[in-house]
C-alpha cells in the first residue's frame, strides 16, 4: 500500500483529516490535466473546462448518491459553508442550532455573521462519552425552539471523530420545518454516502482528505429547490460568459 504513495518513507503519515496524500496514479492524472491546461490555457479555461466539470460532477454524484446538477465544486468545506451562511435570510430572533463539536473555523464564521445580522448561533453541549443515537437526538432536540431556523452539524466531527446520526437529524428537522446544513468534510472515503437517502438541504464533503483526491477538491450539494437562494461569494464569467 505504501508504494502507491509519494510519502516520505521515514514518516508514518496519519493526518488524512487535514489533507490526504494522493496515490501515484491520481497524482499522475492530476499532472496530466495540468499539462492539458498549459498546452492551451485560454481554450481550456474558457471553453473546455465546463464539459470536463460536468462529467466529473455526474461521476461524483453517482458515487455519493445525488444528481450531478445539484453539485458545485469548491476549494474546501470552509468556503462552502461560508457561501451558505452568507446566503441565508436570517435576522434578529432567528436561531441556528449546532453543537460544541464543530470545526473551529466554521464556528467563527457562524459567530461572525450572527453578530453582523443579529441572529443567535447556539452550540448544544455534548459531554463525552456520547451514548446511543436515540439519546443524542432527544438531548439535541431539547435545544430546538420555535425560533430554530437552521441546524448545522458535522457528519463526522473534526476534533473528536464522532459520527453523528445525520439521517435521523435531517428527517426530524424536515418534519419541524428546519433547514439542515451538514458538514461532511471527513466523510468521502471513510463512510458510504447516499445524499438522496439522507435528504439534507445542504451537504459539503472534501475529496482531498480520505478520498485522496488532489488538494482543493470539495463539493457542495444544495437541494434543487434551494439553489436559487444561494449567493456565490465571487461573481465572475462562468460558463455563460
Amino acid at each position: 500500500m505504501k508504494d502507491l504513495y509519494l510519502l516520505d518513507p521515514d514518516i508514518t503519515f496519519l493526518n488524512h483529516g487535514s489533507f490526504g496524500a494522493c496515490p501515484k496514479p491520481v497524482f499522475d492524472a492530476y499532472q496530466n490535466w495540468q499539462r492539458k491546461l498549459e498546452n492551451q490555457p485560454v481554450q481550456f479555461m474558457a471553453i473546455d473546462v465546463y464539459e470536463h466539470l460536468a462529467l466529473a460532477r455526474n461521476k461524483l454524484g453517482a458515487f455519493i448518491g445525488c444528481g450531478g446538477d445539484d453539485l458545485f465544486f469548491i476549494p474546501n468545506a470552509t468556503t462552502a459553508v461560508n457561501t451558505i451562511i452568507r446566503s441565508l435570510d436570517l435576522g434578529p430572533g432567528d436561531e441556528v442550532l449546532s453543537t460544541n463539536h464543530e470545526y473551529g473555523s466554521l464556528i467563527r464564521a457562524w459567530e461572525w455573521v450572527a453578530k453582523e445580522k443579529g441572529f443567535h448561533f447556539i452550540q448544544h453541549e455534548f459531554p463525552l462519552p456520547l451514548k446511543t443515537h436515540e439519546d443524542f437526538i432527544e438531548d439535541f432536540w431539547e435545544s430546538v425552539t420555535a425560533n430554530t431556523r437552521i441546524i448545522f452539524v458535522s457528519h463526522i466531527t473534526s476534533s473528536t471523530g464522532l459520527i453523528f446520526p445525520v439521517e435521523e437529524i435531517c428527517s426530524r428537522a424536515r418534519k419541524d420545518g428546519i433547514l439542515t446544513i451538514i458538514d461532511g468534510a471527513h466523510v468521502p472515503g471513510q463512510l458510504a454516502l447516499d445524499i438522496t437517502a439522507m435528504d439534507p438541504d445542504v451537504y459539503t464533503g472534501a475529496c482531498h482528505k480520505w478520498l485522496s483526491a488532489p488538494k482543493g477538491s470539495t463539493f457542495l450539494y444544495v437541494k434543487n429547490d434551494l439553489q436559487s437562494l444561494i449567493k456565490p461569494l465571487i461573481i465572475s464569467w462562468g460558463e455563460a460568459g
